[in-house]
C-alpha cells in the first residue's frame, strides 16, 4: 500500500490545477479518496466530529455485507440450472455456471452506472459520488439470472439519471436507485421480470429441460394455491418437481428459484449482522418491518376467504419468500431514502412490512410486494419525519407554556 500511496502522490500534480489532466481532477480525486482516507477534515471552527470514517468506507461495509448473498446466489443459479436438466454435478461446477452467468450482470451494472456518473462528474466538476458502489451490486442481486444485459444497462442508466442526478446526486435522491432500476425493468419489460420461466438459467429456451419441471417460485406457488388444494393439503411447495416437496427450512436456506441474491434468508441475515454490528443500518427499521409484516399477515389470516386462499398463508412464510428479507435489510435501511428521525424509523419500517404483505396477498397480478412497498414509503419518508418533528416541537412548546 505504501508503494501505491507514493505512486498516487507522484502523479497527483498532473491532475491538479495547471496540470496536464486538470479537467479530470474530480475523477482522480474520487479514486484517491476511495483507496485512502482523505486528509481533509471539517472546518476548524465550530463543533464537528472528525474520524477516519467517510461515506466510501460506509458503502464498502454494505458491499462486504452483500457478498454472502452474492456468492450463494451464484451457486444457487448453477444448482437450479442443473436441477432443471436433471443432472447431479459437483458443487464447483454449479458455482462456476452461476459465476459465469452473474458476473456479466455485475459488470454491466457497474459500467453503465459509473459511466453515467462519470459524465455528470465531468460536467459538474465534482468527485464521483460513492453511492453507486452499493447500487451497482444491489441491482444484479435483485434481477433474474437470464435478464438480457442490454436491459440492465438501459434501466441502470435511467435510474442513475432520474433517481439520483436530477435530485442532485447521492444524498439527495428520494428513492432507492437500485429499486428504481428494478421498477423500470418490471414495468418496461414485464415478460423478463415475472413468470415461472425467468428465474432459472436456460429455462426459457427449454433445451434439455426435464419433463415436469417448473420454475415457479414459492411465492408464485402460494399465490396460485386454490381453496380446494388448501383444504386438502394446506400450502404445498416444491423445488421444481411437484413430487419434491420443500419446507420452511429449505426456503430459509435458499435453494429455491428467485432473484439472484434474494433466495437465501440465512445469507441475508449474515449481511444484516454485519450492518448492525458496524452501525451502518438501522435495527429499528428492520425490527419494525418484521412486526408490520406479522401484524398484516395475522390480520389477513383472520379474514381469509375461499376466494383468496393466499390470505391464509402463515405470516412467517412471507419472511423467507420473495424479496422481503433482502429488501428489508439492504434497501429499506438505505440511510438516504429512509426516514431520518428515530420515531420515524419505527413508523417507516412498520408501514413497509404492512404494505409489502398487503400488496402481495391482495394484488393477484403481482405476488411480490416488497419493491413497491419500499418505493412508496421512500416517497412518504420526508412526510413521516416532518410530522414526527412537528410533534416534538408541539410537545416542547406545551412544556414551555406550562412553565
Amino acid at each position: 500500500m505504501k508503494g501505491l500511496r507514493k505512486y498516487i502522490e507522484k502523479i497527483k500534480p498532473r491532475f491538479e490545477k495547471g496540470g496536464k489532466y486538470e479537467n479530470w481532477h474530480s475523477v482522480f480525486e474520487s479514486f484517491e479518496t476511495f483507496l485512502f482516507v482523505s486528509g481533509e477534515t471539517a472546518p476548524k471552527k465550530g463543533a464537528h466530529i472528525r474520524d477516519a470514517i467517510d461515506s466510501k468506507r460506509l458503502m464498502s461495509v454494505v458491499v462486504i455485507a452483500l457478498i454472502p448473498a452474492m456468492l450463494f446466489g451464484m451457486w444457487n443459479s448453477g444448482y437450479q440450472h442443473f436441477l432443471s436438466l436433471g443432472q447431479n454435478v459437483a458443487f464447483f461446477q454449479e458455482f462456476w455456471h452461476g459465476f459465469i452467468k452473474v458476473l456479466p450482470i455485475i459488470l454491466v451494472s457497474y459500467i453503465a452506472g459509473l459511466g453515467t456518473e462519470f459524465v455528470f462528474v465531468y460536467i459538474k466538476k465534482k468527485e464521483i459520488e460513492e453511492g453507486f458502489l452499493v447500487s451497482g451490486l444491489l441491482i444484479p442481486l435483485i434481477v433474474p439470472v437470464d435478464i438480457p444485459l442490454w436491459m440492465v444497462a438501459v434501466a441502470t442508466i435511467l435510474a442513475v439519471i432520474f433517481g439520483k442526478e436530477v435530485f442532485g446526486g447521492t444524498g439527495m435522491n428520494i428513492v432507492n436507485p437500485a429499486l428504481l432500476t428494478r421498477a423500470i425493468l418490471f414495468f418496461a419489460y414485464p415478460s423478463k421480470m415475472s413468470g415461472d420461466k425467468i428465474w432459472i438459467s436456460g429455462l426459457e429456451k427449454g433445451t434439455g429441460i426435464v419433463d415436469g419441471f417448473s420454475g415457479a417460485t414459492p411465492l408464485a406457488q402460494a399465490a396460485s394455491t386454490t381453496h380446494e388444494q388448501l383444504t386438502q393439503h394446506g400450502f404445498q411447495f416444491f423445488d421444481g418437481f411437484k413430487e419434491n416437496a420443500i419446507n420452511f427450512y429449505d426456503m430459509f436456506m435458499g435453494w429455491i428459484p428467485g432473484s439472484i441474491g434474494e433466495t437465501s434468508t440465512l445469507m441475508i441475515l449474515i449481511g444484516a449482522a454485519i450492518l448492525l454490528y458496524t452501525g451502518v443500518a438501522s435495527w429499528k427499521i428492520m425490527l419494525s418491518g418484521l412486526v408490520g409484516a406479522a401484524v398484516m399477515g395475522i390480520m389477513l389470516n383472520t379474514f381469509a376467504t375461499p376466494t383468496n386462499p393466499y390470505m391464509a398463508l402463515p405470516f412467517y412464510y412471507h419472511y423467507v419468500m420473495g424479496g422481503f428479507a433482502f429488501g428489508l435489510v439492504f434497501m429499506a435501511t438505505d440511510p438516504v431514502s429512509a426516514a431520518q428521525t428515530e420515531r420515524g424509523k419505527w413508523i417507516y419500517g412498520f408501514l413497509i412490512g404492512v404494505m409489502a404483505i398487503l400488496i402481495r396477498v391482495l394484488n393477484p397480478a403481482y405476488p411480490e410486494g416488497m419493491m413497491l412497498a419500499i418505493l412508496l414509503m421512500n416517497v412518504f419518508a420526508p412526510l413521516i419525519d416532518y410530522y414526527v418533528i412537528r410533534g416534538n416541537v408541539s410537545k416542547r412548546l406545551k412544556r414551555v407554556k406550562v412553565k
